[in-house]
């Protein structure tokens, strides 16, 4: 049976359940089956040897998911070719491709949930009311060990950009 954990999180004040379990640094990441497209799937694999900080958001078409991917764009562009930046939400491949288009992104790439909800039930980041996932951050070394997580106590809150970045800098 997956681990549930009540009241993990809050949603504009309102408690809010996560699915899966607590990850935390020094654990070995998940694999993962997310959509980059329709008809193409990738893993935790595909991105082998890199440093990956993997943004968690419940919905590109939000102002704070649409900040924090955004900015995580920016950063992606001074991390080097070493650092693969994603941005999973559980949008539906096709939004994720047209809001990228419109937002002029080309540094991160976005990936879906929008299947099983399996990365969220695997990074402990699925929330059960809405079947979205929790804001939130995974910094993993070339490895695949994590080295950093935030996971957001509310959801409409930003992340530590800062935070995030550092991590993955101190991994270069």
């Amino acid at each position: 049976m997956t681990q549930e954990r009540n009241q993990a999180a809050t949603f504009k004040g309102n408690p809010i359940t996560l699915v899966g379990p607590e990850l935390q640094a020094g654990d070995q990441a998940p694999d993962f089956q997310l959509s980059k497209s329709l008809v193409e799937t990738v893993s935790l694999k595909d991105y082998a040897g890199k440093i990956k900080l993997i943004s968690v958001v419940p919905s590109i078409d939000t102002g704070v998911c649409d900040a924090q991917t955004r900015r995580f764009n920016e950063e992606a562009a001074k991390l080097g070719e070493q650092v693969q930046v994603l941005t999973v939400s559980a949008d539906l491949p096709f939004a994720q491709a047209r809001w990228c288009g419109a937002a002029g992104i080309d540094r991160v790439v976005l990936l879906s949930d929008y299947k099983d909800n399996s990365f969220g039930k695997a990074y402990g980041v699925l929330i059960k009311e809405f079947a979205l996932d929790m804001r939130s951050i995974f910094v993993l070394d070339a490895s695949d060990k994590i080295v950093y997580v935030e996971v957001l106590k509310e959801m409409t809150e930003h992340p530590d950009y800062d935070a995030a970045v550092a991590a993955v800098r101190a991994l270069l």
